[in-house]
């Protein structure tokens, strides 16, 4: 069997870096990690190189496809100190938001998918998460932990509002009053507002708003297919207006590029209504690196360089290994845990000196997962009353 070949775009010099494409985060089909072989682009001299471009620029947007999978579990169990859950489900592979600086990026890696443009454009949905959700809430072992809504992707993704998928786990963690969390980037999340709030004012229900920069312009070519901005803030007040606790994260934040926004986004947070406030730096993991370094080329070829090396300095990369050697590509990120999410170093320091002090001064505490209850929880209807059959059967 051939070994399927997929191209890398390389990063090119200022101003000849790869296009974008409205609507798109990356207009590129990466090879993943797990390729065998890899085919890398040049100009050959006889302009061929320019042709594909203009090509590519003038082809229609790629669209959207979603695939249908049927799932045998939904709950995955974290072990990471620096995840404050045990335990999360997420509705969708890929997201359509298209944000460049994703971390989950890479997981299409596992479905044999490019982490670039196929990570935003060729989604996979979990058609009977509700169903398995409530089979495996219905094992007589499962002891009830809050379960985090969207880790990894997007539950609130585009394509939710035809598919719903994300409303019916809601409905089945609230039939059997299970506690979780939801993080997003989305407005779409009011739409669920009267299954969340009775939860929220239980104790069983918090909502973490992701919001990355307050200029609308700069989030057209970060993040897509957000929410813009000013939307997700309106999302924060309709949330807190509802009597649901919502925290604001701040994330992420990028030197040079978003960090200017951080005391804006958290007096915004707090006037919307937020009841807290968090932060993470940029994270680059395997494939997010090379992308994340050919957006800055297209969109910021200025200050590129200045840009990952303030990076790196956040991640505490040596020198040495800021530059590629033989069999070696330069290293842009830590993935140590108690690093990775907020980094280490002066710059780091500096980061959170930023946000402890204009969350004082707007009185929001800083911190992640509140304490929710899990001491109402019961096993879902529909299989309690199988259970209950077949320990009748026993005795007839």
């Amino acid at each position: 069997m051939p070994t399927r070949i997929i191209p890398i775009i390389p990063a090119m010099p200022s101003g000849h870096g790869p296009s974008s494409r409205k609507g798109r985060g990356t207009t590129v089909h990466i090879a993943h990690r797990f390729e065998r072989d890899n085919r890398d682009v040049f100009d050959d001299g006889w302009a061929t190189l320019g042709d594909e471009a203009q090509a590519a620029d003038q082809a229609p947007p790629p669209a959207t496809s979603v695939t249908e999978e049927r799932v045998k579990s939904m709950l995955t169990r974290n072990t990471s100190p620096d995840i404050p859950f045990a335990l999360s489900l997420n509705p969708y592979r890929g997201c359509e938001h298209g944000c460049i600086y994703c971390y989950a990026r890479p997981t299409h890696s596992y479905l044999d998918l490019s982490p670039g443009l196929d990570f935003e454009t060729r989604l996979i949905a979990k058609v009977n998460a509700a169903s398995v959700l409530e089979r495996e809430l219905a094992r007589p072992g499962y002891a009830p932990s809050p379960i985090a809504i969207g880790s990894v992707t997007d539950a609130y993704q585009p394509i939710e509002r035809r598919l719903r998928i994300t409303r019916a786990v809601l409905q089945v963690l609230g039939d059997c009053a299970h506690p979780y969390t939801v993080i997003t980037k989305s407005a779409g999340i009011e739409r669920d507002i009267d299954l969340i709030a009775p939860a929220a004012q239980a104790g069983r229900a918090w909502v973490s708003v992701s919001i990355t920069t307050l200029d609308g312009a700069l989030a057209r070519i970060l993040e897509p297919r957000a929410a813009s901005p000013a939307r997700r803030l309106q999302a924060v007040r309709a949330l807190s207006g509802a009597g649901i606790a919502v925290g604001v994260n701040v994330a992420p934040i990028i030197p040079f590029i978003n960090d200017s926004d951080i005391e804006h986004i958290v007096e915004a947070a707090a006037r919307a209504g937020a009841s807290s406030v968090h932060h993470t730096v940029l994270r680059l993991p395997w494939e997010v690196a090379p992308l994340f370094r050919q957006w800055l080329e297209t969109h910021f070829p200025a200050r590129a360089a200045r840009v990952m090396a303030r990076v790196q300095d956040l991640h505490g990369i040596e020198a040495a290994q800021r530059t590629p050697h033989v069999g070696r590509t330069a290293r842009d990120y830590d993935a140590r845990f108690g690093q990775r999410m907020h980094g280490t170093g002066p710059w780091a320091d500096l980061i959170r000196q930023r946000i402890a002090k204009v969350s004082a001064r707007f009185g929001l505490p800083r911190g992640g997962l509140p304490a929710l209850d899990c001491s109402a929880f019961r096993r879902p209807a529909a299989w309690q009353a199988v259970g209950d059959a077949r320990q009748a059967s026993l005795f007839d």
